[in-house]
């Protein structure tokens, strides 16, 4: 019996989403999961979610959150382990100067929150958990 072209090479096995042929996630799936736990972090302590991986000016801001009176906008940073070294590491001042840009932007086209205390946070994460650096920089 034929199975057609749709005949599986024998020896290889399908990747689960996001993955690597050794199972474990992608870089780009460790940041995506990362994110998307400090997206619930902020949402069960009051925040509104008022952007994620938005790209402005050429630059992304990873979350874009508001508590109150209170607008932060949040790097999300992960490794895969710690002999990949530390994830804050990874937010230099230059990191740190293209975040202000593109906050500067994203605040330009929302006037509605003219008036707001603005934060930058960074959210890592570390063995599994999350630790929130508040104004970080």
């Amino acid at each position: 019996m034929s199975t057609g072209h749709f005949r599986r090479t024998p020896g290889r096995a399908r990747r689960p989403e996001g993955g690597t042929a050794s199972g474990a996630l992608s870089t780009r799936a460790r940041g995506t999961a990362a994110e998307r736990r400090a997206l619930w972090h902020y949402r069960l302590r009051g925040y509104r979610i008022l952007g994620a991986n938005v790209w402005l000016g050429g630059y992304e801001l990873d979350l874009v959150v508001r508590r109150g009176r209170t607008l932060v906008f949040c790097e999300v940073k992960a490794k895969s382990g710690p002999g990949r070294g530390d994830p804050l590491e990874m937010v230099s001042r230059e990191k740190a100067r293209r975040l202000a840009m593109a906050a500067e932007v994203w605040l330009a086209t929302h006037p509605e929150v003219n008036g707001c205390e603005v934060r930058f946070d960074v959210v890592a994460e570390r063995g599994g958990k999350l630790e929130r650096i508040a104004n970080a920089f």
